[in-house]
């Protein structure tokens, strides 16, 4: 029984389905139709049972305290589970209550909430009636305080309230009147403010450098009229600090442009007006701004002249000056300076306008749409107009003061043909003399003092002259000359005028060469698409050539100092061209050394033997003075040879390192923009100095010596054009040879580092890593110079490739140590991938690779079979070449023989290739004897 318990209760443990133990018991007692065996099976069941309950006793009295404090814990839990259904139960039946009393009154509370709204927008119409009561004291206060737009902001609002919600309130209609009249007149005080700040506060920057200029140059005071070299012409424009805040500002940061109240408004000129901008935008005045500003452009750029003239006479009496002396020529200078400053700083104010003007127009809201701007040319040429008008005046170009004043010998001539009335006694006529005169009576001083001592403190707070036109320089309503005009005036402009040419020229070229990589900043694809050119150029080459340009047209308005202007030019080229070599020494120079193909470009005797090549002169021809396919090929093929033989004798021997290569493509690509920028550049040149060559021929009315000038200027101007064309032409020479030394440095280690005496497995018959490594070298320079150079000169590069490959690895058959039929194999698969990319890149057969293949496929033979082979196909190699090859048979294969054997052989080899020599010569003295 016990064995039958413990079955049971085994047959339970390895069960995890009690009902599964339930159905085979079932079973059991089903099928057996002996009632003895059921009570068996009856009796094993209860005694396992029993077992059990017992099993289970003993449990309860080991764990009782954990089952007690169970049992007492999900007691707990399942009071709390009843008390919260009774809770939740509770709070179902008072909503529900509540819901029924509110049905029952919602009449009365849809009636208090009604009534509440109504209460609350009565408030906030109180609320907005004070405030609006309070608009006037503060938009008084914001006016003065300058804080514009504020004040816009509260008009605008306090207008729209009245004209709205607000219309029907009878108390407020004065108010309504009054704010009404000052919405459409503020617009004026902002436009004055504008003008201001565009005419006025603008130029304050201005007024305190001239200030301290003219402390530096009161030394200069005793010096020549005529001798203004020396004289600082300083063209600085505004600083720009001052108007580089809106020229980053996007439309985004114009919308969220707000005033800070706590600051000075008028801090930043440049937020200042846009803040005004911004202001006139929200009272929809920018069509009468814009018509503002165009009508007070002129009268306010004559008051600048005006101030800026009796700034500098004013400044002129305190060194102790007056207009009456011999040096007042110089005064006119100082006036067009400070007046050219002054007018840039105004010019600059206008674009700082002009960008807040577009950023309203074109700003989402679409509210200022069609409305049509004024441009930035407009403000220059008024201001082209006013400079020339005051030009003109001091010039006297049309010759008024010449009338007004005539000589004495007209005065002379007048008198009559009487002449005896000259001898004739006359009455001694007594001088008029004038008892006295008010200039210097202590009023006349006071007056004059004050009106000037009011004038420093003018200048003290801003450096400008804020008034009007200066009482002491207007007469009759013209303004008086600092200096007699007359046409000599412009010795002291000239002068100045070249030295501004040569800073503006040099600041030009400055801005696209002072950068981190000159050679890498290339000029965008509109400027190509104008200029006509279908590879990339420098934009500093660009820029170089466009200063020429104007030089040019700068020489041929004033043709009478044409000179000075062709030395300029001689100069920025000079500058240019030291620019130019700098950067190509920074490519080519590695550690104080030159690479190995700048070095070879750089040599007289490589660099002229490359370019005497057929290839060279095919390259440089125009196509159309080329020879046809067939023969070039055939005119080429001998400059191929003739330069593998060159580079295999200096480079086939050695290894060359990384550092002697230009291993960074960008490298090469700047190479290639450099070279195509100094092409184009030079042709240039010569296309401006053979036109300035026939205008030279032509004018007879030159001195001699200005022509001896002119000519010494013209052949330095036409040596600096042809060194343009040689870095050029040494760029392409550098390019050109340093795909060469790149073949050199990755298959020169290949035959003497490699190993080919191997096994043939599908590891060791993979193509070699350097191999590999050239062609992606090769694809790499391909894909830049396509796109950097032009077609004749990428062919240039990379025809004749082949051939030098071909040699390289003939050659180094006499460094391979050995060589076994699967490496010959691995060989020519190495010869067949170059072929393949080469072909790619020239579109050739590259029939050159055949030849070295071929070359190791003869080595599949013995050596006795080699020199037969030489018997029945001819003379195909040299005889050092065949002797490489049988010199590595013999390392390579077993059983060849001794060295007698070998020099055996090489001399039956020599014999074969005079044999073959004389017949040779033999069928061609036949050939030419039958002709």
């Amino acid at each position: 029984m016990a064995a039958d318990t413990g079955r049971y209760r085994s047959a339970v443990t390895k069960s995890k389905d009690p009902s599964g133990l339930l159905i085979s018991v079932i079973r059991t007692l089903s099928s057996s139709d002996d009632v003895q065996d059921r009570e068996t099976e009856k009796g094993r069941l209860e005694e396992a049972y029993e077992k059990c309950d017992h099993d289970l006793d003993e449990l309860i009295v080991q764990h009782y305290t954990e089952l007690t404090t169970a049992i007492r814990t999900y007691q707990s839990i399942t009071e709390r589970i009843t008390s919260s259904r009774n809770k939740i139960k509770q709070v179902k039946e008072n909503l529900l209550s509540c819901k029924m009393l509110l049905h029952c009154k919602r009449d009365e509370l849809r009636k208090l909430w009604i009534e509440g709204v109504e209460h609350k927008h009565v408030l906030s119409l109180l609320d907005e009636i004070e405030n609006i009561k309070q608009v006037p004291q503060k938009l008084e206060a914001s006016m003065a305080s300058k804080h514009y737009l504020y004040a816009t902001d509260m008009l605008v609002s306090a207008v729209d309230s009245l004209e709205g919600p607000l219309l029907q309130v009878e108390g407020l209609s004065d108010l309504r009147l009054e704010l009404h009249s000052k919405k459409l007149n503020i617009h004026v005080v902002l436009i004055d403010e504008l003008h201001r700040h565009l005419y006025i506060k603008s130029t304050s920057r201005v007024g305190h450098r001239a200030k301290d200029k003219e402390k530096g140059r009161s030394a200069l005071k005793d010096t020549s009229i005529l001798d203004v070299s020396g004289l600082s012409t300083p063209r600085k424009l505004t600083e720009p600090s001052q108007f580089s805040t809106p020229g980053t500002s996007s439309v985004r940061e114009l919308q969220e442009m707000r005033e800070q109240l706590d600051v000075d408004p008028e801090e930043n000129s440049a937020e200042f007006m846009g803040i005004l901008i911004k202001a006139l935008a929200k009272l929809k005045k920018i069509p009468e701004t814009i018509k503002a500003i165009m009508e007070r452009l002129e009268p306010e750029l004559k008051q600048i002249l005006k101030r800026s003239t009796t700034q500098i006479a004013d400044h002129a009496y305190q060194r102790g000056e007056s207009l009456a002396q011999d040096n007042q020529p110089r005064l006119l200078l100082e006036l067009l300076e400070l007046l050219f400053d002054k007018l840039n700083a105004v010019a600059q104010a206008h674009s700082v306008v002009l960008r807040h003007l577009q950023q309203i127009v074109v700003s989402p809201s679409g509210a200022h749409e069609g409305i049509k701007l004024y441009e930035h040319a407009d403000v220059y040429a008024k201001i082209q107009t006013v400079l020339q008008v005051l030009l003109m005046d001091y010039l006297d170009v049309k010759n008024t003061r010449s009338a007004a004043e005539p000589s004495a010998q007209l005065s002379y001539a007048s008198t009559g043909g009487d002449f005896g009335a000259f001898f004739a006694k006359k009455k001694p006529v007594r001088p008029k003399q004038s008892l006295f005169k008010f200039e210097s009576s202590s009023h006349a001083i006071s007056m004059s003092a004050y009106l000037r001592e009011q004038r420093r403190e003018l200048y003290s707070k801003s450096g400008e002259l804020q008034g009007g036109a200066d009482d002491n320089l207007i007469e009759g309503g013209e303004t008086k000359f600092l200096c007699k005009p007359g046409a000599r005036n412009i010795t002291v402009i000239f002068q100045p005028l070249l030295s501004q040419v040569r800073t503006e020229t040099s600041k030009e070229i400055e801005t696209v060469t002072k950068v981190s990589d000159p050679l890498k900043i290339l000029a965008n694809a509109d400027t190509m698409k104008n200029l006509g050119v279908q590879r990339p150029l420098l934009q500093n080459t660009v820029v170089v050539e466009k200063s020429i340009q104007d030089l040019m047209s700068l020489m041929q308005d004033l043709s009478a100092y044409s000179n000075q202007f062709l030395e300029m030019v001689c100069d920025k080229l000079k500058e240019y061209k030291q620019i130019c070599n700098s950067a190509y020494r920074g490519i080519v120079q590695s550690e104080e050394k030159l690479i190995i193909s700048a070095s070879w470009a750089k040599d007289e005797d490589i660099s002229r033997l490359l370019q005497s090549l057929p290839n060279w002169a095919s390259m440089t021809q125009p196509r159309q003075v080329r020879q046809k396919r067939e023969e070039e090929e055939d005119f080429t093929r001998v400059a191929f040879a003739k330069e593998s033989e060159v580079l295999t004798g200096n480079l086939g021997d050695k290894l060359i390192p990384q550092n002697e290569i230009l291993r960074d493509v960008s490298d090469l690509k700047a190479l290639a923009n450099l070279q195509e920028s100094m092409e184009w550049l030079a042709c240039r040149l010569k296309g401006f100095f053979s036109n300035l060559t026939q205008s030279s021929s032509s004018d007879a009315q030159v001195s001699s010596e200005s022509v001896r000038s002119r000519e010494q200027i013209l052949q330095t101007l036409t040596d600096l054009s042809r060194s343009f064309q040689d870095i050029a032409d040494r760029c392409l020479l550098v390019l050109h040879l340093e795909v060469r030394v790149h073949c050199f440095h990755y298959l020169i280690p290949l035959a003497k580092q490699g190993n080919y005496a191997i096994v043939a497995n599908a590891a060791s018959m993979d193509y070699d890593p350097l191999v590999v490594k050239l062609n992606k070298d090769i694809s790499a320079i391909e894909e830049v110079m396509g796109a950097g150079l032009q077609q004749h000169k990428f062919q240039y590069i990379f025809e004749g490739l082949g051939h030098l490959i071909s040699c390289i690895l003939i050659n180094g058959a006499q460094y391979f140590k050995r060589i076994s039929e699967s490496g010959i194999k691995k060989m020519c698969r190495n010869i067949f991938v170059l072929q393949q990319n080469l072909t790619n890149i020239t579109m050739s057969r590259e029939a050159d690779l055949d030849f070295a293949r071929q070359y190791y496929e003869m080595l599949y033979n013995q050596a006795d079979e080699l020199l037969n082979l030489v018997v029945d196909q001819g003379v195909r190699y040299t005889e050092l070449e065949y002797i490489n090859a049988l010199s590595l048979l013999h390392r390579s294969q077993t059983g060849v023989g001794e060295q007698t054997v070998q020099n055996v052989r090489l001399q039956r080899l020599k014999e074969i290739i005079c044999e073959q020599a004389a017949i040779k010569q033999a069928t061609k003295d036949k050939k030419i004897t039958t002709v």
